[in-house]
């Protein structure tokens, strides 16, 4: 019997957290400022990020409500817990986390130069497109580009990925996906898609890649 070889083709990124710092780590000032958790906060503002449901920032994050509607109702949600939260001022306040990491830019160019698919599958909305897009040079650094808010899907929806592969011309166990979230690098993982969870230390995470770029 022939032997099958599995080749990795395609990489795909995520970008608030992989290319920028992650926002997520400012929660534990903010949280400490108002009294309460960072985990209480990140549930209020942005639900369970686990699950894909009807909480008003996944419906942003869908491109189903404006950042005005889902404002309005976030707010609502603080204020049954006794909390002001504004998305749009924690926002303003996390900011982009510092700048982009250059190193990884520079190792996604490397990859398409190297002849690997590249794609960046990021969970976001309308209103900020225009403004993340100017972070990164997105159209010489990536094959595909799928903003949830565009496709009306978001991580971790495995339609997304499916879509993301299919724009790439990759199976699953062709394509490795990289994301500062645990929960959405697990849900590509149950597709056959080799993961990468992003930490605060961007080399690791890039050693992490090429050891599973050299093992297949």
């Amino acid at each position: 019997m022939e032997e099958i070889v599995m080749t990795i083709t395609a990489v795909i990124f995520d970008l608030g957290g992989v290319y920028t710092e992650s926002p997520f780590t400012a929660m534990d000032a903010l949280s400490e400022e108002m009294g309460t958790t960072p985990d209480t906060i990140r549930e209020i503002l942005f639900g369970d990020y686990y699950v894909d449901n009807d909480h008003p920032w996944h419906r942003l994050e869908r491109g189903e409500v404006t950042l005005d509607v889902a404002r309005a109702e976030i707010i609502e949600l603080g204020k049954q817990q006794g909390l002001d939260v504004d998305p749009v001022v924690m926002l303003s306040r996390i900011g982009t986390g510092g700048g982009t990491r250059d190193v990884l830019i520079e190792r996604t160019h490397a990859l398409r130069k190297e002849g690997y698919k590249t794609a960046l599958l990021t969970n976001n909305f309308a209103e900020v497109r225009k403004a993340w897009r100017t972070l990164l040079p997105v159209d010489d650094m990536f094959d595909a580009v799928v903003d949830s808010s565009e496709v009306g899907m978001r991580k971790p929806d495995p339609a997304i990925y499916h879509h993301t592969l299919e724009l790439l011309g990759a199976r699953a166990d062709q394509a490795i996906f990289l994301d500062d979230f645990v929960g959405n690098v697990e849900a590509a993982q149950h597709l056959g898609i080799r993961g990468v969870v992003v930490g605060p230390d961007i080399q690791a995470a890039i050693r992490e890649l090429d050891t599973l770029l050299a093992c297949v």
